[in-house]
């Protein structure tokens, strides 16, 4: 018996020793050297990232509209519930690191075989249970469960931050939608004068029936162009009204104009954006989340201790139950090991090496999309800049340039094509300087958005809601 219990020993012995000497995985070296730039493509700046990008429009409406969507936006809602269930499910994991308790209470009564005799059985248990973290493994459930919570978490923050600038890019999508609306209306009408300039002259034998047609045809096309202008306005508010978790009906009040942005942001350090930017931390996390769940993976295949005491007692009638005097105790320690299992275990630990490994190169995907986000923003602002300033020269000349035709058209020495022309040059001019101070004002945000700069400065805006 001796013999046997030392050879047991023995065989327990090499088990714990070979669990303990087995290496988990670590993360890849490419992870710890990242190539990242010691600045942006051709752009200096010292200067970090400031945050509360919002304050710096000076307009109550958009802040009260903001706001109103941080409050009621259905997409936000969720996740917030979402979130309120992973730290639900966090409480779940960590209850593994405490022993469970439990109460049991059972009463029966069966006939006897002699008649009219019955035997009653009243048993009251108190039950302990505790699984000992012997490997860690149960601490590394629970540590994946942190850390998946703190992903989930940057992942709502990320989540306030581009609903923001949801909001905001569609509010300056209305302005702009009006701005247009307006355009084309005033075309409309000077081509409706136009119209009535050419058909007078057309009355006194001045001008050509040609000309006619073609004043008519070109008031047809602007009257079309500016109901569809209408259209697509009252589509930009409804997108805007969805947003603030409104019904869509298109009745939004914006009372504003474009603001024209020629003064940089401070853009930091790319370095500076990999602990700033909370889609990278969310992503960071669910790394190191994967690495924790190939931890317990691998510990599963080693043995369990877990100890069992139980206080209870059983008798004929519950104040015999009860009674501190006959109460019964027992105490066991289990050891548990998977011997055989058709490589179960190991195939969920390689699946798990897999995870991680995928998520590896998912961070790494993140990391550069959010460098080339950046660098993206910053190159188009500089175009959109450049083109601005080109498009403010052309949109004097067009307007030059319409003016003088429909001068000399009637004083005859151009035909009306010519003032066909000129007034679509002018047009093209005044609508594409609409449209790209709304593209920069986007972009703007844009890169606010990938740079990682809060929209609030204030702590108490951070805060989940």
């Amino acid at each position: 018996m001796r013999q046997r219990l030392k050879v047991l020993s023995v065989l327990l012995s090499c088990i714990l020793l070979s669990a303990c000497n087995t290496a988990t995985y670590k993360l890849e070296e490419s992870l710890l050297k990242v190539h990242v730039p010691k600045n942006w493509e051709n752009h200096v700046q010292l200067e970090d990232v400031k945050n509360g990008w919002l304050m710096q429009i000076s307009n109550d409406q958009i802040q009260s509209l903001v706001q109103t969507a941080l409050n009621n936006n259905f997409t936000l809602k969720q996740q917030a519930y979402s979130l309120q269930m992973k730290k639900q499910e966090l409480i779940i994991s960590g209850n593994t690191l405490w022993p469970s308790l439990d109460l049991a209470l059972s009463s029966n009564r069966r006939k006897n075989i002699s008649p009219n005799s019955y035997i009653n059985n009243v048993s009251v248990d108190l039950n302990i249970k505790y699984e000992i973290d012997l490997w860690g493994k149960l601490s590394d459930f629970d540590k994946q469960a942190n850390l998946s919570y703190l992903s989930d978490q940057a992942n709502f923050e990320q989540g306030k931050q581009q609903l923001v600038a949801d909001v905001v890019i569609a509010w300056f999508k209305v302005i702009e939608a009006k701005q247009l609306t307006n355009l084309y209306q005033q075309r409309a009408d000077n081509t409706k004068q136009n119209l009535d300039i050419i058909e007078s002259g057309y009355q006194q034998g001045l001008n050509s029936a040609l000309d006619v047609y073609l004043s008519r045809n070109e008031l047809n096309s602007e009257l079309s162009r500016a109901a569809e202008q209408k259209a697509t306005k009252i589509e930009a508010i409804r997108t805007l009204e969805l947003l603030l978790g409104n019904y869509p009906q298109g009745a939004l009040s914006i009372e504003a104009s474009l603001p024209l942005l020629s003064s940089d942001i401070p853009k930091g350090l790319p370095s500076g954006l990999i602990a700033r930017k909370p889609k990278l931390v969310a992503s960071w996390y669910q790394l190191l989340a994967k690495d924790a769940s190939l931890a317990y993976a691998h510990k599963q295949r080693f043995p369990s201790i877990s100890l069992m005491a139980s206080v209870g007692n059983s008798a004929s009638e519950l104040s015999d139950v009860v009674s501190i005097s006959a109460l019964g105790w027992s105490l066991l320690g289990n050891l548990t090991m998977p011997i055989f299992n058709a490589g179960k275990l190991e195939a969920n630990e390689e699946k798990s090496r897999l995870l991680l490994k995928q998520s590896e190169q998912g961070y790494l995907e993140t990391l550069h999309n959010a460098f080339l986000d950046v660098e993206n923003a910053v190159t188009l602002e500089s175009s959109l800049k450049q083109r601005y300033q080109m498009m403010l020269a052309a949109q004097e000349n067009a307007i030059a340039a319409q003016r003088l035709s429909f001068e000399n058209y009637h004083n005859g020495l151009v035909d009306y094509t010519t003032v066909l022309d000129a007034q679509s040059r002018s047009f093209d001019a005044q609508s594409t300087l609409i449209q790209i101070k709304s593209q920069l004002i986007r972009n703007r945000i844009e890169l606010h958005i990938a740079l990682g700069g809060d929209f609030s400065a204030s702590e108490q805006n951070k805060e989940a809601k």
